[in-house]
């Protein structure tokens, strides 16, 4: 038998699909004139996308989307608004507190004028207020009897306990270093105080533990001391006192990374 063989297919494409091709495309520059002449209604389009959105599933997870968007951008808003009413609030907190301290050390210089008609400035309380840090100094005079390191002047008490109670009322961190200092006068004794270093840090603790006495959180306290070795002035009598400097807890802490000994090395 003959085996029959399928007849050859044209070489050309076919006569409807040409004629298809044309109506598609007079359809495209139809719909594209339609397109530029339409005056578009803008809740309406809105509705057509979102029927378009909804066909093909994916309308949810728009919405979803933009919502979290928003909430996220909302709490970002709020958190800085939070940050900005806290570092308001934390500055307007720590003008008071100078102010305090600055009212306190008035009354106690007015005290001690009272009670001695020959209280020098070298005998005062001073209040300093720096740029990263502010401090109270008090002369040993107003604190304790010459060459002791005991806290007996009532007078001095109950301004260490002034002090406490306005540190009591802080919301703000604060680091509080007691520092001890002395004048150049040698001392040489068996006993204690066997010299400058001992009277120094001896008198530091004293106020350490009168603040402590009057309910001072012991853990923003720190001590330090000095003897003579720094100077305030050229007059002997004016570097004899206690420091107490106020320091917030980030300066203290960029304080710590920049005087860190590893950190140093790695520069």
């Amino acid at each position: 038998m003959v085996e029959k063989k399928c007849p050859d297919c044209p070489k050309c494409l076919p006569g409807w699909l040409a004629a298809f091709g044309d109506l598609m495309s007079l359809l495209l520059v139809f719909f594209v004139l339609l397109l530029s002449m339409a005056i578009f209604d803008k809740p309406k389009v809105e509705e057509y996308f979102d029927v378009m959105r909804k066909s093909m599933g994916i309308l949810e997870q728009s919405a979803e989307s933009i919502d979290a968007a928003n909430k996220t951008g909302q709490q970002t808003e709020s958190i800085n608004d939070v940050n900005e009413e806290s570092t308001t609030d934390s500055e307007d907190e720590i003008s008071e507190i100078k102010e305090e301290l600055s009212e306190a050390v008035q009354k106690a210089n007015q005290s001690a004028a009272a009670m001695s008609q020959s209280t020098s400035k070298t005998d005062q309380a001073v209040f300093t207020d720096g740029e990263k840090e502010f401090k109270v100094e008090i002369p040993s005079s107003m604190l304790f009897e010459e060459g002791m390191y005991e806290l007996n002047n009532q007078d001095g008490k109950d301004f260490v306990k002034k002090l406490s109670k306005i540190i009591r009322t802080m919301t703000v961190e604060f680091q509080i270093d007691v520092i001890g200092h002395t004048g150049n006068e040698s001392i040489e004794n068996e006993e204690i105080p066997r010299d400058n270093w001992d009277l120094s840090a001896l008198r530091a603790v004293a106020v350490v533990t009168e603040l402590i006495k009057n309910k001072t959180d012991p853990t923003i306290l720190k001590l330090s001391a000095f003897a003579s070795n720094v100077k305030k002035s050229n007059i002997d009598s004016e570097n004899r006192r206690v420091e107490l400097r106020f320091i917030t807890q980030q300066e203290d802490q960029i304080d710590m990374q920049q005087n860190n000994f590893f950190g140093r090395l790695n520069k």
